[in-house]
């Protein structure tokens, strides 16, 4: 699909230069929207992302897409974001950028866990469960996602 072959070649031209600048590209989603097309293009980095790097991103995406030209001739939207808390965790580094939160895991035997992340390596994230540690191999996970936590009590 043509959409599928433009958002790969949108992240390849985009990883680069964001790396350089201190920036992942999490991801590139192309939408169709009647004549035109929605490019989302979601960035993070250890410690997370300000409005300011935002805006510096969303003017250096723009100046990449002129220069490369794989967006085509039909006209579209460009929106950069941060990752936000509704992708799953599906890299070490996500994980990392996360401790401190709640985590609802789905492992891949069929059972769940849901704990705050307590530490996170390249192998495995340790989870606070009920005051107990627990280590959960990124192997094993089939999901795991942020909970949104309103009016959390610091402990």
């Amino acid at each position: 699909m043509r959409t599928d072959r433009t958002r790969e070649q949108v992240a390849e031209v985009l990883t680069g230069p964001l790396a350089a600048a201190g920036l992942d590209v999490e991801a590139v989603d192309v939408t169709e929207a009647g004549r035109r097309r929605l490019l989302r293009v979601a960035v993070d980095r250890d410690g997370g992302v300000t409005l300011d790097d935002i805006a510096e991103a969303t003017r250096e995406v723009s100046r990449l897409l002129d220069e490369h030209d794989v967006m085509g001739e039909r006209p579209y939207v460009l929106e950069v974001t941060s990752r936000g808390t509704d992708r799953p965790l599906t890299l070490p580094r996500h994980w990392r950028r996360n401790v401190g939160r709640l985590v609802k895991v789905a492992l891949a035997d069929g059972g769940s866990v849901t704990g705050r992340v307590r530490d996170a390596d390249e192998a495995l994230a340790v989870l606070d469960v009920d005051g107990e540690s627990r280590e959960v191999a990124y192997a094993a996970v089939a999901k795991a996602v942020v909970q949104t936590e309103l009016n959390r009590k610091e402990p």
